[in-house]
């Protein structure tokens, strides 16, 4: 990607507060920005501040302060000229129940002056075998992907995806990284959260951290995992070893903590000796070896940047304004 490319959305120190004296802040200073062919994923705990933050790029949320601008637009004041050059998946919800993927499809393709093809999309998201089965019907990985495939009738820019992969099958799963993946290779600049940190280490481009409103990390997948200026491993064996037995056994300086049941994290020492004496340890006490990372895992990062605040939050549930988040996904009313 040239370095020179203009971001499709750029955060300046965004700040969203709720309560009556917007005394309760959910985003604070928060700044970002995400370019064109890039698939940006936000992570964080409940009441990190990504619900508003999303909110307020789609132009559903009135920010208490700061800047934003997607695609240089103001998602505000420009609001209906952005609508139709944005698209907005919901986690849930958003779509008459006694509709058809078919007719839901027909009657959002007239919203916008150029949509992309009815049939094209069902075979896009895997929906055509049950294209005249009403969306009340559907399971919840069905109504997932047809939520999907209204986020992107009007041929996107950009694309916010809110939990894309919640309680969607195996297969299911695949045709949304499908997707996603073709939507980069179109230039097109997606927005995506998840609390799936398997599936935003697929997707993701970049991912960002919150926590309590602020960014806590930002950076590529394989740069976060990176454990730049650690040494050890993570294993995977049974639950309950001789932690300080095997520590002796890695040599001078080994450290052996059980992380949870079966999980373990070796510092202190790495490198070819330590896993063979590791190798060694296990096969003498008849304990499988079920994985070995040598790099830290994207669930570790996660967890050591957010701490301890992870669980603990929960994000003012504000409400609405008539018709709320979703009310339309862009073109007429």
């Amino acid at each position: 990607m040239p370095a020179d490319t203009v971001p499709a959305v750029v955060v300046r120190d965004l700040t969203v507060r709720y309560g009556p004296s917007g005394g309760t802040v959910a985003v604070d200073a928060l700044n970002l920005e995400a370019r064109a062919g890039e698939v940006l994923v936000v992570l964080g705990p409940n009441g990190a501040g990504k619900t508003s933050t999303i909110e307020s790029l789609e132009g559903y949320r009135r920010p208490a302060g700061g800047r934003i601008t997607v695609l240089g637009l103001d998602p505000i004041a420009d609001h209906r000229r952005l609508t139709a050059r944005m698209g907005v998946m919901l986690q849930k919800g958003g779509v008459y129940p006694m509709l058809s993927p078919r007719r839901v499809l027909d009657l959002f393709s007239s919203y916008y002056p150029e949509p992309l093809p009815t049939e094209a999309l069902l075979d896009l998201v895997a929906l055509r075998a049950v294209a005249a089965t009403p969306w009340r019907h559907l399971s919840g990985g069905e109504q997932q992907r047809l939520s999907l495939a209204l986020a992107l009738i009007g041929r996107p820019q950009v694309a916010f995806l809110d939990e894309p992969t919640a309680g969607v099958d195996p297969e299911g799963r695949q045709a949304i990284r499908s997707v996603v993946a073709d939507l980069r290779a179109q230039g097109v600049c997606v927005l995506l959260t998840t609390h799936e940190l398997a599936e935003a280490e697929k997707m993701a481009d970049r991912i960002v951290i919150l926590s309590r409103g602020r960014v806590v990390l930002d950076g590529a997948p394989a740069e976060l995992t990176a454990a730049t200026g650690t040494t050890g491993l993570v294993f995977g064996a049974p639950a309950g070893l001789d932690t300080a037995s095997l520590a002796t056994a890695l040599g001078a300086g080994a450290r052996v903590t059980e992380v949870t049941g079966g999980r373990y994290r070796v510092t202190g020492v790495s490198g070819p000796a330590t896993t063979a004496s590791l190798a060694t340890w296990l096969a003498e006490r008849d304990a499988t070896l079920s994985d070995l990372v040598t790099a830290r895992t994207l669930e570790e990062v996660y967890f050591e940047a957010v701490g301890a605040v992870a669980g603990q939050d929960t994000e003012p549930a504000p409400p609405r304004a008539p018709g709320g988040r979703g009310w339309r996904r862009g073109g007429r009313r």
